[in-house]
């Protein structure tokens, strides 16, 4: 069905859908995203960071399908399915950072905090998983790696749970792979 049969047959107008701002969609080892990062221009917006898991996927479900069509996969939820503008900005897991909304504009990931916070999140659910020695090492990278690009203060760090808004029931729904 196309986007304009849909918004025919919808009572949701083409005005109401926030324009999908892309993702980057790639992954990078701790090094590379090092390099990405630095390479991007930071002109208008100047983020801190808000870090927060999955929960779903899982990290056993995250390694189950393919890198790029994971990716795909996140894009059609949160775009499609969601209907927002964007998503996390990245996602840890053991092995790679994934680069998903891109670093120079407003994901969406935690509701008090989209336009004002890069959204990172680790892969897994901590609740019944263990976070592994890689996903640990690739976490601290990636924030040092965020802070550093701006000289943000890690102390301004926070965690999901400290949203407000994402106490108050604005929390974002599982997320599918």
């Amino acid at each position: 069905m196309t986007r304009r049969r849909w918004l025919a047959d919808s009572p949701i107008k083409e005005n109401d859908i926030p324009v999908w701002k892309g993702i980057v969609g790639r992954a990078f080892t701790a090094d590379e995203f090092a390099t990405h990062v630095s390479g991007l221009s930071f002109v208008s917006w100047r983020p801190f960071v808000v870090l927060h898991n999955t929960a779903v996927p899982t990290f056993a479900q995250w390694h189950s399908v393919p890198g790029e069509q994971r990716m795909q996969n996140l894009q059609s939820y949160y775009r499609d399915t969601m209907k927002w503008s964007g998503g996390p900005h990245v996602f840890v897991a053991a092995d790679l950072l994934s680069a998903f909304t891109p670093l120079t504009v407003p994901g969406v990931h935690s509701p008090s905090w989209n336009n004002v916070l890069w959204g990172v999140e680790l892969v897994g659910d901590y609740s019944t998983e263990q976070i592994v020695p890689g996903l640990k090492a690739n976490a601290i990278s990636a924030l040092a790696t965020l802070h550093g690009v701006l000289g943000i203060d890690p102390s301004t760090l926070r965690l999901h749970r400290e949203d407000q808004g994402a106490k108050e029931g604005g929390n974002a729904p599982k997320q599918k792979i």
